[in-house]
């Protein structure tokens, strides 16, 4: 196209197909930054429908810049110190002894394996420290893993991203000193002043801004415009004093604000996450729009060559160094080892200080950029792939069989907690009383005791073992709580809690936005009590090809269809009315009267007494 697109229809079609990406990423279980990636190649550089410097000019690396800055301020919101407890130790030598470790095998992985000059080697090596937010985000929403590794994974991106850009900026500046009259003193000035603005900047906005919402003195409706504004006015400063400090001055504004205990905390971190999610699809697709394919077919051996370097043998040896004598089990450390994606900041950073090498004599400097792309090509591609497969090996991820969270110990839930167990659905059951889980402990039913929505609860139990919870206790109002809050952690379709008492009652009903779906059609936890006291049981069936929906409808008319668990133990928890279509080797789980176990179990035992009189097999049907 010759002329190209205007900055608006660019923008529009690398938001539709950013989310678009992710969307289908989601929908095809598969890894959304590698969706990402081959979308901005093939609408860039493969079909020319996009050039993001043509259509967009010179504002493309100050947007880039700008979004990359609000990324790692979202990812700094993240990082809570109370939350760090076990994984303590694990990130302050990813940080401390990581950073520099992977300084030094980094700069001798591109010095001999991609040829680069050490000029070159030290500068891009600074800026490989970063393991990209921008891309460990996505992974570990889709890969499931366990809470610690996951908060290495988080720690470590976040805060050596700033940390890697800083170690470039030291390096070049080594660098200027011997390609130009500027001396050592005033190089290791610059550097230091830059440093100290950036963390003051960061420290006292976001100390500042704490303050000003606890008092009051910013309301509610202004507190995210505020902070946007707060936010990018750091960046700048901090970035004027010494390029890409600001990336250090908003991560440190992140960190002490997640560390302010603010009320309004929860609701500024969410409205950052969708906010993150928009920019991470728009840069990445930018980024790969902007690809120069002739630069990367221009590339030799060993590139190649450098890549499995720097995957294989740099970020191994980092890490495993870096945990010499630590605690952390061995299981975590090989993942760690062979997990290290690179994304957005390191791409932006190595193009930005490769045509600086080039402008100041470092011939070199100009494959940079290219290496950069090839290495977070192959990054992306391989972990993309292959984490949430090796958590599953290392047992590290949540399992293949998503579980259910029971928040109450009635005799309801008890009763459906032991079901589901004995039908090898994960399952946990949840009660600040201990003795209301006794009996299921017995059974051999997973339990905690406590307050699902307590720190306890967040620091103790890994939530990503189960994708479906289900409030059933007797207070409407915690019922309610407890769906609201955690909708947005399991996926608000996912999120059920029992009738209401006085939901009929106009005083009484509640908007859409809070609480979550209907569970059990109409019946109230009273309801479901008092059935368990007349008798009525909870019972899983398995149909088959000669008995299916429609033979268990007629053998038991009047029990309550609760679930639909599938062939691969994935469970669906259905109200009457819903439309189904399950088909043989799939179990209902239904709460049944009496009268129909007591007809079922004496079905059963004819059946077992016919099948003693033939001479081939029992027929089944149904349990």
């Amino acid at each position: 196209m010759e002329h190209g697109l205007s900055p608006v229809m660019v923008f529009a079609a690398v938001g539709a197909i950013g989310v678009g990406s992710q969307w289908l990423a989601w929908r095809l279980r598969l890894p959304a930054i590698v969706l990402m990636l081959a979308a901005g190649v093939l609408i860039g550089p493969g079909l020319g429908l996009i050039d993001p410097a043509r259509d967009i000019g010179t504002l493309l690396q100050p947007m880039i810049a700008v979004a990359v800055a609000i990324i790692l301020f979202e990812g700094g919101l993240t990082l809570n110190l109370r939350h760090l407890r076990d994984a303590r130790e694990g990130v302050r030598r990813l940080v401390w002894l990581g950073a520099p470790l992977g300084w030094v095998f980094s700069t001798l992985a591109l010095r001999w394996g991609a040829g680069l000059s050490w000029e070159s080697a030290t500068v891009f090596g600074g800026i490989m420290i970063v393991t990209g937010p921008t891309v460990i985000a996505p992974l570990l929403r889709q890969a499931r893993l366990a809470r610690r590794p996951a908060q290495l994974l988080q720690w470590e991106a976040i805060l050596n991203d700033p940390v890697g850009a800083l170690a470039a900026v030291l390096a070049f500046e080594v660098v200027l000193v011997r390609y130009s009259s500027t001396t050592v003193g005033e190089g290791i000035f610059d550097l230091v002043l830059g440093v100290v603005v950036a963390a003051a900047l960061g420290a006292g906005a976001g100390y500042g801004i704490a303050r000003a919402f606890r008092r009051g003195a910013v309301p509610e409706f202004m507190k995210v415009p505020v902070l946007f504004a707060l936010l990018l006015g750091v960046f700048a400063l901090a970035d004027a004093v010494l390029h890409e400090s600001g990336l250090l001055a908003v991560t440190v504004m992140g960190l002490v604000i997640a560390n302010s205990d603010l009320p309004s905390y929860t609701e500024i971190r969410r409205f950052k996450e969708y906010a993150t999610v928009l920019l991470v699809s728009g840069v990445f697709v930018l980024l790969a729009a902007s690809l120069d394919l002739s630069l990367i077919f221009a590339l030799d051996w060993r590139a190649p060559f450098f890549v499995a370097l720097a995957v294989l043998v740099a970020r191994p040896a980092t890490v495993f160094l870096s945990f010499l004598g630590s605690r952390v089990p061995w299981r975590e450390r090989v993942l760690l080892a062979l997990t290290a994606p690179r994304g957005v900041v390191l791409v932006a950073v190595a193009g930005l200080f490769g045509e600086r090498l080039v402008e100041i004599g470092v011939a070199d400097g100009a494959q940079i950029a290219p290496l950069a792309f090839a290495l977070v090509a192959a990054t992306v591609l391989l972990h993309g792939f292959a984490l949430r497969p090796l958590a599953r090996l290392l047992g590290l991820s949540g399992g293949a069989v998503p579980g259910v969270v029971l928040v109450g110990g009635s005799s309801f839930a008890k009763a459906l907690a032991e079901a589901l167990h004995k039908a090898e659905v994960p399952v946990l059951l949840t009660d600040p009383n201990y003795s209301r889980l006794l009996r299921a402990r017995v059974e051999g039913v997973p339990v905690f005791m406590g307050d699902i929505l307590s720190e306890a609860a967040e620091e103790n139990l890994e939530l990503i073992h189960y994708d479906t919870l289900i409030a059933a206790t007797d207070n409407d109002a915690y019922n309610t709580l407890v769906a609201t809050d955690l909708g947005p952690e399991f996926g608000r379709e996912t999120v059920f809690q029992v009738a209401r008492e006085k939901r009929e009652s106009a005083r009484h009903q509640l908007p859409a936005t809070l609480g979550g779906r209907p569970f059990g059609g109409d019946a109230t936890l009273a309801d479901l009590t008092q059935a368990m006291a007349d008798g009525w049981k909870v019972r899983v069936t398995r149909l088959t090809e000669e008995y299916d929906l429609a033979a268990w409808r007629d053998d038991r008319p009047n029990a309550r269809l609760l679930a639909v668990i599938g062939r691969d133990r994935t469970i669906r928890f259905v109200n009457d009315g819903e439309d189904l279509s399950p088909g043989s080797d799939t179990r209902l789980v239904a709460l049944v009267p009496p009268d129909e176990v007591r007809a079922a179990r004496e079905a059963r035992a004819a059946g077992e007494e016919a099948a003693l009189t033939r001479d081939g097999g029992v027929v089944k049907a149904g349990t």
